[in-house]
């Protein structure tokens, strides 16, 4: 499996025009097979006038965004891992939807630790789904998820292969590497994070999109690309036997 992680420029209300720039560098290839966008990436995670308030963008699993999110999966074929603004009932999230090439929701991920900004969100009921993918056990986190998956799921992470990881991140220094690797290490799992670049807002923590391999060591996207290219087989090759109690 070819996986590919995108870095995306902070933005606000702005999802078209954020989907429209993925579709583009799909476009452009090289061919992939699983991609992932960063936390909150298509209506952005909070204004430049500092208003971290979603609840305005938010819409059912069949509502345009995410219709529009799977037409560019099974345009090109891939499944896109991608963040939405979810409505359920009284309850809203902050979701990743895989949708498969057929444009189908593969699995949905809902945020089982909001950060304290985000008041607007429920939080996630249940445990992180791992997902068979071209013979790949693929799990997902969310951003603060971090900070809790480790003791909330280890039997998940043992399971897994690859762990996405999108995320919009603020702090200062950057710890988000150091912890992932630490993650990659004790479950002997490969991590990909695509994490917001600096735009609008602008703040500590964005850009530094990475793969880490079950050894720990990183490899980040290059800024003026914005893309990461990874296979898989080679990513996770030499990898220790994994362990929920490691």
């Amino acid at each position: 499996m070819r996986v590919t992680v995108l870095e995306l420029a902070a933005r606000y209300a702005a999802s078209a025009h954020v989907l429209a720039e993925v579709d583009a560098r799909l476009a452009r290839g090289p061919a992939t097979d699983l991609v992932l966008l960063p936390e909150a990436a298509l209506h952005g995670y909070v204004s430049p006038a500092g208003d971290f308030d979603l609840s305005r963008f938010a819409e059912p699993l069949d509502g345009p965004t995410a219709r529009a999110c799977a037409a560019v999966a099974a345009r090109h074929r891939v499944h896109l891992v991608s963040p939405l603004v979810l409505r359920e009932d009284a309850a809203l999230y902050n979701a990743m939807v895989a949708f498969a090439p057929d444009g189908t929701p593969a699995f949905v991920y809902r945020k089982r630790h909001p950060w304290i900004p985000e008041t607007w969100a429920t939080p996630g009921p249940f445990a992180p789904p791992v997902l068979e993918l071209g013979g790949v056990r693929v799990t997902i986190a969310i951003c603060f998820d971090l900070h809790f998956v480790a003791d909330d799921a280890p039997e998940t992470l043992a399971a897994a292969d690859l762990l996405l990881f999108p995320s919009a991140w603020v702090e200062r220094p950057d710890t988000r590497a150091a912890r992932l690797a630490r993650l990659a290490r004790r479950f002997g799992l490969v991590v990909a994070n695509a994490n917001w670049a600096p735009g609008e807002p602008r703040v500590p923590g964005q850009g530094g999109s990475c793969v880490i391999r079950p050894d720990g060591s990183v490899e980040r996207v290059a800024r003026a690309r914005g893309r990461l290219d990874v296979d898989l087989s080679a990513a996770a090759a030499g990898r220790e036997p994994r362990s929920a109690d490691r």
